[in-house]
């Protein structure tokens, strides 16, 4: 069946993080290249989303994606054979970009989600759905615990209050003594500027309640150890003038004030 056809009756906003990966792709495929995101661009409404969508905020989707992959690419370095959970999985393409055959992963998303996902994106190498509410831990049975574990949250929480957070690692750490958490989060200064722009769109089912502005101090209030924590542009930034000035201004005052991040923690402190 065409992709056309596949892809046929899901909404336009559920391609947005796809699209921005194409447009990074295609314009910069020495700092980011994703073909998995590539070879749906025929079937997918490009032009329409790229109209309401910045060059920041493409570069920002794919900055993201793109300190996740180290992460998940230095676990497997080290666990070859490990576990890596997308908690949240949403379209993500990860996997598909991390090119390893003897780890096992697994997508854990609500049941429509992961129709949408399985239609779009089909059945990974070694890769396993798993449909249900990531914050029940229903999923957590599905998977070999004895392994060595990499559990990834990306762009998720923003949208929860950190209690409900804060119970969900204190179940993967009775599910994953063992395991590492990777997420992504913004602080408080840029959650408050997302929220006057969605306010303004009128879409409040749409509105972000986490904010990150201490690293440190928020593993410390989850038990857990802080390992590493990044913002989005170190790479990116390294693309210059072939970026646009507004661009580069937003990307180096993100990562001067920590608006954006990605965090990774052991669960259980040693």
């Amino acid at each position: 069946m065409a992709a056309e056809n596949i892809l046929q009756g899901i909404p336009d906003t559920t391609y947005i993080p796809l699209v921005a990966r194409i447009y990074v792709s295609r314009r910069f495929p020495e700092y980011f290249h994703d073909e998995k995101a590539l070879s749906l661009e025929p079937a997918i409404p490009t032009e329409a989303i790229r109209a309401n969508s910045s060059e920041y905020e493409c570069i920002a989707s794919a900055a993201r994606s793109h300190v996740i992959d180290g992460m998940v690419a230095a676990f497997l370095g080290r666990h070859p054979n490990g576990n890596v959970i997308f908690l949240g999985a949403g379209l993500e393409t990860t996997w598909n970009r991390a090119g390893v055959d003897t780890a096992h992963c697994y997508q854990v998303d609500l049941p429509s989600v992961i129709d949408i996902r399985r239609r779009v994106l089909g059945d990974g190498p070694d890769e396993e759905f798993v449909a249900g509410d990531m914050f029940e831990m229903e999923w957590a049975a599905r998977i070999d615990a004895g392994l060595p574990t990499l559990l990834v949250v990306s762009g998720v929480w923003e949208y929860f209050h950190e209690e409900q957070i804060l119970a969900m690692i204190a179940d993967m750490k009775a599910a994953f003594p063992e395991g590492e958490l990777v997420f992504d989060a913004t602080n408080s200064g840029g959650l408050r500027f997302t929220n006057r722009y969605v306010q303004k769109t009128g879409n409040v089912d749409a509105m972000m309640h986490f904010g990150l502005d201490d690293p440190e101090g928020f593993a410390k209030r989850a038990g857990c150890e802080l390992l590493e924590r990044s913002g989005f542009y170190d790479d990116a930034r390294k693309l210059g003038r072939r970026l646009a000035l507004r661009t580069r201004i937003f990307m180096y005052f993100s990562d001067k004030w920590g608006r954006t991040l990605v965090v990774r923690m052991r669960l259980v402190a040693k």
